[in-house]
């Protein structure tokens, strides 16, 4: 009997088989938009981190920008207006050492499933009212800070607003506005070489030791991935706190060229994301 030379036909399964192995029908598969087969990191980085900061926290400016500047590790931050004016002085210095500033909204709205966000819950308002919302945010921080944000935060990490049906989201209003938007809680770093830029996954890091904030590092490094870590105080514990020994140790273990990792701020590496897919 003849060897078929194009295609195999499975009779139990149903399924066809290109000639050339199982895997050969997606050999044809045209590449994604925006995705390489494999991402380019600079010669001797695996992978990359990025540290941010949520809220314009006090003790962000107090406690924690200290402890990078010793390092020259630079971070995100997604402020909240109403904080800024506190610390005005230690943001504007933040900004000439090399720290990103980004937009996090006027307001914070989130679901109205929180108590504390029900007088501005998502569910309750429109796109039009979430572009307000990010301008004037940009408005205000190039007011008070001299800088137009490139980076964008989703409040609690959600994406969306309204109820039902006529749910939208606003990731579109942020990808016309920003180099990057990144969301919270997620399970996975970002894979360079595919992500969507206006939908960065992202890590919690408060109340995280060093041994599990680095393993969180390795595990990305391995993959060739961009872990970007979420915190909010800094300081020795308590509720939403990213420990500052574990920020000491994160920086020291990323100086080690051995370890092979890029901490830089998001916009930086989205930047360099973003020149890499279109070469």
């Amino acid at each position: 009997m003849k060897t078929p030379t194009l295609l195999s036909v499975c009779c139990l399964s149903g399924c066809l088989i290109l000639a050339g192995g199982v895997g050969a029908q997606y050999e044809a598969a045209k590449k994604k938009p925006g995705s390489i087969e494999k991402f380019p990191w600079p010669k001797g980085i695996r992978g990359a981190v990025s540290l941010t900061f949520d809220d314009a926290r006090l003790s962000q400016v107090d406690r924690l920008i200290p402890i990078l500047d010793r390092h020259g590790v630079k971070a995100t931050f997604y402020v909240s207006l109403d904080r800024v004016g506190q610390r005005l002085e230690g943001w504007k210095k933040a900004i000439r050492t090399g720290h990103e500033i980004g937009n996090h909204t006027m307001t914070h709205p989130c679901t109205g499933n929180y108590p504390a966000f029900r007088w501005n819950a998502l569910e309750e308002m429109t796109l039009d009212g979430m572009a307000k919302e990010i301008d004037d945010a940009q408005q205000a921080i190039a007011k008070e800070l001299g800088v137009k944000p490139r980076s964008f935060a989703y409040p609690c990490g959600q994406t969306f607003v309204g109820r039902g049906r006529d749910v939208q989201s606003y990731v579109p209003l942020v990808a016309g506005r920003f180099l990057s938007g990144r969301k919270w809680l997620n399970e996975h770093a970002n894979d360079p070489a595919f992500c969507d830029l206006a939908q960065l996954l992202a890590f919690e890091s408060d109340g995280k030791l060093f041994e599990a904030l680095k393993s969180l590092v390795d595990k990305a490094a391995a993959g060739g991935r961009w872990l970007i870590l979420v915190g909010h105080e800094v300081g020795d514990g308590g509720y939403q706190t990213t420990l500052a020994s574990s920020v000491e140790e994160l920086c020291r273990y990323a100086e080690d060229p051995a370890n092979g990792i890029w901490i830089d701020t998001v916009g930086a590496i989205a930047e360099y994301i973003q020149k890499a897919r279109t070469k």
